[in-house]
């Protein structure tokens, strides 16, 4: 790796605070450019990279059928590490300046109903019931286990509007049932509190006595959900529960944790939510980022409107 690579990730990752897996992704991106452009990932002349190189990187991004958000990525990643080397005067000026991103097409998040979500609830505890009266469940207990675990989950994302990463990453004491708020932490370890409602509330509280009963510990710092081995249960397992509990009510087997965290935003705001309580209570460090929200509302104002005004220009169902 060139010197000034290496300098660049050790700046994002012990001044910017930024997490490994993103420290990882600027790597790669930078060390693609080295190879588009020099021929070589190890490139090291960066003082030399010009405004017609860093065009050009776009079109090769563009040639090799990258997506508009992956280009976008890259070129955030150039630009960041080019003004990084701009402030340490390794290079006269910056090349990726004035190399405008392709807009990225922006398509509206995929959100449940409210209803959707009460059967995705529901739908947990009647496929471990079946699981343990059939015997594809190891037992009764661990049956109950995840059947309690996988619900306070579920309510919980749901009621703070968190990632799944943030729902897997709570410790024991994060949680204050009595105030009903949750400590997060979100992407670039920031803290937020999160909202706990009063159905996220009663199943962490139904949940607590397995957890207890499996061996969790009772300290700040121990995991809150665990998995049947007593360690912290992983985002990918968690997803792999959620596709049979999407069979079991009937859901599209696509919906995922976030299609959750949609769903909190919208429904805040169809309930007349203001744009910036969610933004915070969703942990966006810019509203714009929010503001897609109200395009989702939008777009199911027009289509209940389509359906039910008699001049829509729709033909009404024939009853």
């Amino acid at each position: 790796m060139s010197e000034s690579l290496n300098r660049f990730l050790q700046y994002l990752e012990i001044e910017r605070n930024m997490s490994r897996h993103t420290v990882a992704a600027y790597c790669r991106d930078i060390r693609q450019f080295a190879e588009l452009t020099a021929g070589d990932p190890e490139f090291d002349g960066w003082a030399s990279v010009d405004a017609d190189q860093a065009r050009t990187f776009m079109f090769e991004l563009f040639q090799h059928e990258e997506s508009k958000r992956s280009i976008q990525r890259k070129l955030s990643a150039m630009r960041s590490f080019f003004r990084y080397l701009e402030r340490e005067k390794l290079v006269p000026s910056n090349p990726f300046r004035q190399v405008s991103p392709p807009k990225q097409d922006r398509n509206l998040p995929q959100i449940m109903s409210v209803e959707a979500v009460d059967r995705l609830v529901r739908a947990v505890g009647n496929f471990w019931q079946t699981a343990a009266a059939n015997g594809t469940a190891a037992s009764d207990d661990s049956a109950a286990f995840a059947m309690a675990r996988d619900r306070a989950m579920i309510e919980t994302i749901y009621s703070a509007g968190m990632r799944i990463s943030e729902a897997v990453g709570l410790n024991y004491g994060d949680l204050d049932l009595g105030a009903g708020i949750a400590r997060l932490r979100g992407k670039g370890k920031k803290e937020r509190l999160g909202m706990l409602g009063g159905s996220a509330v009663r199943a962490i509280r139904d949940y607590y006595p397995l957890r207890h009963a499996a061996g969790g510990e009772r300290l700040p710092e121990s995991p809150l959900f665990l998995n049947r081995f007593g360690e912290r249960i992983t985002a990918r397992s968690f997803q792999r529960n959620l596709k049979n509990y999407l069979l079991e009510a009937g859901l599209p087997p696509d919906l995922t944790p976030h299609k959750l965290r949609h769903s909190f935003a919208t429904h805040m705001l169809d309930a007349g939510a203001d744009l910036r309580s969610i933004q915070e209570l969703l942990g966006h460090e810019n509203l714009s980022t929010t503001q897609i929200y109200t395009h989702v509302s939008s777009a199911r104002m027009r289509e209940v409107y389509g359906a039910a005004h008699p001049r829509s220009g729709r033909k009404p169902k024939q009853s």
